[in-house]
């Protein structure tokens, strides 16, 4: 079987893998130079598997309008002329209640979970390096509000089996040392202990690599223009160096371009750009650096350890499809390494960052069968892209192949779209 897949990021090169290692003969196509050049290339680092949840929550328009006027605030809407963003914007704040959130949390953390418990199946079988650590994220309070108002969150973290502990600022020093020398500014903190880090790009080129060795073939700097139908199935995709490639099968993993390939053949997706920011730094001094992530609450942001290096990255944009980086871009993120770790990396040799989540309303991403029997989706993740990859890829690889997934695809699929 001849399988098609459109992205090289963390999600198509996962599900090429996948693909490969069950026998399938698979085509890689993507428009830049490499794998993992786009969302893959500078996320956050986090494997969020106990922080799986949708952004669209009860309370979370209140608290929207209260950053946007904060001085360093997580949260950028630019009034754009876009029906498409108002559209996706209040098809979000819609499932802003606690039925719907309920709901759409249990879809993402079936598909999450599933990534916790076969990576380290990939990683054993593989052995590729990734800058990976299993010491859990730490989540930091700098109130008593934020504080109390974790107990929801522990409720819930209880309810899907992901295990957590509370802790006191004695406890978060304990878990991160170099938080010893500003515990004045916290209070606590909610520790994810199943949640890894590590380098998204790095693991995707390497993963790259091993499908490579399989006889995945990787077609790079070609742009996709379209996906050509006939008689109700898709017979090619057309590209601008390579004309046409075919394929038995095909498999949409392009992010936050998927809408735009797919509406001209009739499928509407409501998966939108959500900007975000990050730097990434050489650790200076060990004894002051994080260990494993910290995710800032007040300010949205994580801190996570990558080897030799501090990834810091947060902030959400709503602004389109822009990729500018303007000059003062990150300064959110660079205030907060420099507020909790000063001295821990150097901000001076800090390389900036910026890139497009694919974000669904409801939090879930998108994937499986379409209306074309031969065409299926893996898109929609938003911020959690490298924590769903594994499992995600494993699953669709599974369902195009003719195999019964391990997890049920029920409201994961564009069909609860309508």
């Amino acid at each position: 079987m001849k399988i098609v897949v459109m992205g090289a990021g963390v999600i198509g090169v996962t599900t090429a893998y996948y693909l490969a290692r069950a026998g399938a003969e698979v085509i890689v196509l993507d428009r830049q130079a490499g794998p993992g050049l786009e969302t893959s290339y500078a996320n956050a680092g986090e494997l969020s598997y106990g922080m799986t949840s949708p952004w669209a929550a009860p309370g979370i328009p209140m608290k929207a309008v209260k950053w946007l006027f904060m001085k360093r605030r997580p949260l950028f809407i630019w009034p754009l002329i876009s029906p498409t963003m108002w559209v996706w914007g209040a098809q979000m704040l819609m499932n802003c209640n606690e039925k719907s959130y309920a709901l759409n949390k249990s879809r993402m953390v079936r598909i999450s979970n599933y990534s916790r418990d076969v990576l380290p199946d990939l990683i054993a079988e593989t052995g590729i390096e990734y800058d990976g650590r299993a010491q859990g994220t730490l989540q930091l309070f700098r109130t008593e509000k934020q504080l109390k108002g974790s107990k929801a969150d522990q409720a819930i973290l209880a309810e899907f089996d992901s295990p957590f502990e509370v802790l006191d600022p004695d406890g978060c020093v304990a878990v991160e040392p170099a938080l010893a020398g500003v515990r004045d500014k916290f209070v606590g903190g909610l520790r994810l202990t199943a949640d890894r880090t590590g380098d998204c790009r790095m693991f995707t080129m390497a993963l790259a690599d091993k499908a490579a060795a399989l006889g995945v073939q990787f077609h790079y700097a070609q742009t996709i223009e379209q996906i050509a139908v006939e008689n109700g199935r898709v017979v090619g995709v057309d590209t601008n160096q390579m004309g046409r490639v075919t394929g038995d099968a095909y498999v949409c993993a392009l992010g936050s371009y998927a809408p735009r390939l797919l509406k001209p053949v009739g499928l509407r997706l409501p998966v939108y750009p959500v900007k975000g920011y990050s730097v990434t730094l050489p650790v200076t001094d060990d004894a002051r650096a994080p260990q494993s992530t910290i995710m800032d609450e007040t300010h949205k942001v994580a801190i996570t350890r990558l080897g030799d290096r501090i990834r810091v990255a947060g902030q959400a944009e709503i602004a389109g499809y822009s990729n500018r980086l303007g000059p003062h871009a990150t300064d959110t993120v660079r205030h907060v390494i420099g507020d909790l770790f000063p001295g821990g990396g150097d901000l001076e040799r800090a390389e900036g960052w910026t890139g497009l989540r694919p974000m669904t309303p409801d939090g879930t991403p998108v994937l499986g069968p379409t209306q074309y029997p031969n065409l299926y989706l893996n898109t929609g993740h938003g911020t959690l892209g490298w924590t769903m990859a594994c499992g995600s890829g494993r699953a669709v690889a599974d369902l195009v192949l003719g195999r019964t997934p391990e997890i049920s695809f029920e409201g994961l699929t564009a069909a609860r779209y309508g």
